[in-house]
């Protein structure tokens, strides 16, 4: 076993987390998400397989095109947060049609709404993934 590679074993376990939970509050719930929520399974469904294959592989590449996902996800989760936060105006909220990115319906734990859950998930996946790099420097 490499050095770093526990940590990008971790940063897949929380992708593939992430996108089966995702999967199931979708498909087996029914509930449609938000224009925000689509772009955060944007940049979070390619990780699970790009890190998949890098941990078995023992590719450290697949960490390399995979950072640049988790921080796109950590910023646009980020802001979604804020949206439900309250701390971005309204004026700021990028939704039209169909569900709002400011007023979730689902909160798990009694109060913990997804995109907190979405911004959590991504900074574990940045940060496994910066000590990752940083333990395999060749």
């Amino acid at each position: 076993m490499k050095p770093g590679w526990p940590w990008l074993v971790a940063a897949w376990a929380m992708a593939m987390v992430a996108t089966l939970s995702a999967l199931f509050i979708g498909e087996v719930m029914g509930m449609t998400p938000c224009l925000l929520c689509w772009y955060q399974r944007i940049l979070m469904f390619p990780m699970a397989l790009i890190l998949g294959m890098a941990a078995f592989s023992d590719d450290r590449r697949g960490a390399i095109y995979a950072l640049p996902l988790a921080v796109g996800g950590v910023l646009l989760a980020g802001y979604h947060s804020a949206l439900i936060a309250g701390w971005a105006p309204s004026w700021w909220v990028p939704c039209g049609a169909g569900p709002s990115c400011a007023r979730q319906r689902l909160d798990i734990l009694d109060g913990i709404q997804i995109p907190w859950l979405s911004l959590a998930a991504f900074l574990f996946i940045a940060i496994s993934l910066a000590f990752h790099l940083r333990q395999s420097r060749s």
